[in-house]
């Protein structure tokens, strides 16, 4: 069961970069690990898009960006080049890291039950420690409440003011 305070749980997906990614890549940054449910579709390019805004913002805070959904590799290389996005994107096509994460949702979609990816965003301190999560999440201001979260949690030094759940 995934928890706030609790380890997160290890990657070990490809990214876009060809290479397979782990937590254990970024010891000593804060993550954003941000699931989403399709490549090229209207929400998804939105959130990318507005995470790619503040990339910048988000690296002097000491963290990195990465985007999960369950799209082939090649389908995320294209969305990548074709949004610019300078941050990489992780495919899950078995939906492994999805289930550890508890973003798998079954969705009524044009009349037939099917899993999908719901929206879910989490804060990985830099020792791989979960300390916040919004699920649920609605596009519109997710990026910026973000941010703001990860601010406040480097100023409180890491330690905490930001443990409770949200939904943004």
């Amino acid at each position: 069961m995934l928890a706030i305070g609790q380890s997160a749980p290890e990657l070990g997906l490809f990214a876009t970069s060809d290479e397979i990614v782990h937590l254990s890549n970024f010891v000593g940054k804060n993550v954003i690990l941000y699931f989403y449910p399709k490549d090229c579709t209207s929400g998804c390019t939105q959130e990318g898009m507005d995470f790619a805004e503040y990339y910048k913002r988000f690296a002097s805070l000491n963290t990195v960006i990465l985007g999960v959904s369950r799209d082939l590799l090649d389908l995320h290389k294209k969305f990548k080049l074709e949004q610019r996005f300078p941050f990489e994107l992780l495919s899950d096509p078995n939906g492994k890291v999805c289930q550890r994460y508890g973003v798998l949702k079954e969705k009524t979609v044009y009349g037939k039950k099917k899993c999908g990816v719901e929206r879910s965003t989490f804060l990985i301190d830099k020792n791989s420690i979960l300390r916040r999560e919004w699920r649920d999440v609605q596009v519109l201001g997710h990026v910026k409440a973000v941010l703001q979260a990860v601010g406040e949690f480097n100023e409180s030094g890491g330690s905490s003011g930001v443990g409770s759940s949200g939904v943004g």
